[in-house]
């Protein structure tokens, strides 16, 4: 896996960052800090990653389990350290999971194997954050 990130110049705090893969996505810093809000915080972009991570594993390991998942959200609130590096310190996952007659014993362990197992980018932060998730199912009636 592969990247590159180029500074656009000395306008601003902002960033290109090109994949591997052939995908772009402009980051950018707080105002506060010479950004002009042109895109996400690099920060907010290792924890969309991590939620894109977790969301499909979960789906993933539904599907495995022949469960009639329709959609599956998760949102991440997560506090940072006060002081440099400001790595993530606490992060919640609230995940929404969508589905026909979704057994609640198979959500709960595709949620657990992914935070557990597959998701690297959750077992990373979780050398540094104290990891935590919750989730609510709901049923797409016939």
């Amino acid at each position: 896996m592969e990247c590159t990130v180029s500074w656009t110049g000395p306008q601003g705090m902002s960033f290109i960052a090109e994949t591997g893969s052939g995908h772009a996505v402009v980051m950018d810093g707080a105002p506060e800090g010479g950004g002009r809000n042109l895109g996400p915080r690099p920060m907010e972009m290792v924890l969309l990653g991590t939620g894109g991570c977790t969301a499909y594993d979960v789906v993933m390991i539904l599907k495995k389990s022949r469960q009639d998942v329709r959609g599956c959200s998760v949102r991440l609130e997560a506090t940072r350290a006060e002081t440099e590096p400001k790595v993530f310190t606490r992060i919640h996952f609230h995940f929404i999971v969508r589905g026909r007659q979704l057994n609640p014993v198979h959500v709960a362990r595709a949620i657990s194997l992914s935070h557990e197992k597959y998701c690297s980018a959750s077992i990373m932060l979780a050398k540094t954050a104290e990891l935590t998730h919750d989730y609510e199912i709901v049923d797409d009636a016939a």
